[in-house]
């Protein structure tokens, strides 16, 4: 039925039953608690309507008859609660398992007649059942229950009210059956949803992830493979532009300076490929930050002849790798920066540690300034993809980058980053660890 409405509406939770979603274990778990709390239910009612059934009902054989079936009804709803972990699953699996409880049924409602309050207790049969098999098994044992309350009531009928109690007692078991199917579904649905939500969630988390991998790969070829291939190529001129007239020493020695830059490109790109293979190694270790930018600075200073002044609180700044890469790729493409198009030749490098929950770091240079349109919102948009990948690097550590006008009269970049909560080991501690 549902099937052939499919593409015209939803189907509504009093339509036919929900299918059950691919991960049950979560809703099964609620639907047994649920029908834990009916059983509970029942022992609950008998308990309560057994005084007032016993109060009205004949000395004799009557009243021992009303004992028995509130004493047979406390007995066995304790014992389905007690140990429902091990009957539930077995009336999931076997319905037919239903029709003892339909026995008691008919015989409370025989011994306590319809108008007795230890009728009500009946109508947590066709509650369960709604819980437990959803609208067909519920209609089945909820139209038995009917048949069972329509013959009591012929055996009660010359009682005063008998056919009133009756009709109502009819009603409540209509309803219960009809709520229990309704949760059944409703839950279902719920765990249906929730199952779909968690798979957009992952599919998500999966492009984020793609995206983020992106970036960090332009990032670290734009700062590493690029940068090299763009020095081996204005060397390859400038061999070419020499060769007609130059004396071969000087061929040679500009030859060497292209083969210097192809083995760097080729190193590089292994590097890169070797991280790409081996991310779980990203954590391993824990380089001195102040150490590294005092080797930067100088072989900087080597290769420009442009003045390093470098200034850091003198004792270590260890960090995770992974943080330390991102702050010296940063200083590395901002000397580059300094360099190419700003054509400095001054650089101050400022490391401030004190704080303790935070370090600053600051690169300036009496250059050209920054460029035209230097706001790190705009920087994609402008094609300053340098100085975007710092200000991803800088995010990406919880941090920010911040450009500015250095005090040597060129750009500064500013990068403020939180240090991690989890300290890595000192050079000692590593020592004695091995």
């Amino acid at each position: 039925m549902m099937s052939s409405r499919a593409g015209l509406s939803t189907p509504g939770y009093l339509e036919d039953d929900a299918p059950a979603p691919a991960s049950v274990r979560l809703q099964l778990s609620a639907l047994q608690a649920l029908c834990r709390q009916t059983v509970a239910v029942r022992l609950a009612l008998v308990v309560i309507g057994a005084p007032f059934a016993l109060a009205n009902t004949p000395d004799g054989a009557p009243r021992y008859a009303v004992l028995a079936a509130a004493v047979l009804g406390v007995m066995t709803s304790y014992a389905l609660l007690r140990d429902w972990d091990r009957v539930g699953p077995r009336l999931l699996a076997h319905p037919t398992l239903m029709a003892l409880d339909l026995l008691f049924v008919a015989t409370l409602l025989l011994t306590a007649s319809p108008a007795s309050p230890l009728a009500y207790a009946t109508v947590c049969t066709p509650l369960l059942s709604g819980l437990l098999y959803g609208w067909r098994g519920a209609g089945v044992i909820t139209g038995l229950q009917l048949a069972v309350v329509l013959a009591v009531f012929r055996a009660w009928e010359h009682r005063p009210g008998a056919g009133a109690s009756t009709l109502l007692i009819a009603g409540f078991c209509a309803a219960a059956g009809i709520i229990g199917v309704t949760l059944r579904n409703l839950m279902f649905r719920i765990g249906a949803a929730g199952e779909a939500l968690s798979e957009a969630n992952a599919r998500l988390a999966a492009a984020e992830a793609v995206e983020s991998e992106r970036a960090r790969l332009a990032r670290e070829m734009h700062d590493s493979v690029a940068k090299t291939l763009h020095g081996l190529a204005l060397a390859a001129e400038a061999l070419a532009a020499s060769a007609d007239h130059c004396d071969p020493e000087t061929v040679k020695r500009q030859a060497t300076v292209v083969a210097d830059a192809a083995r760097r490109a080729a190193a590089e790109s292994r590097d890169l490929l070797s991280d790409l293979r081996r991310r779980t190694d990203f954590t391993a270790a824990y380089p001195d930050v102040a150490t590294e930018l005092a080797r930067k600075a100088q072989e900087f200073t080597r290769r420009t002849g442009a003045k390093v002044d470098l200034r850091n609180p003198g004792a270590p700044l260890l960090l995770p790798y992974a943080t330390a890469h991102h702050v010296l790729a940063i200083v590395s493409e901002a000397l580059e920066n300094a360099h190419r198009h700003a054509h400095a030749t001054r650089v101050r490098i400022e490391l401030d540690a004190a704080g303790g929950t935070a370090f600053d770091l600051r690169i300036g240079d009496n250059g050209a300034g920054l460029p035209p349109a230097a706001a790190t919102q705009d920087l994609a948009k402008t094609g300053h993809f340098g100085l975007l990948g710092m200000a991803e690097r800088a995010t990406s550590l919880g941090g920010r980058l911040r450009l500015g006008r250095s005090p040597l009269g060129g750009a500064e970049i500013h990068l403020h980053v939180p240090t991690p909560t989890t300290a890595p080991p000192t050079p000692q501690e590593e020592a004695a660890h091995a």
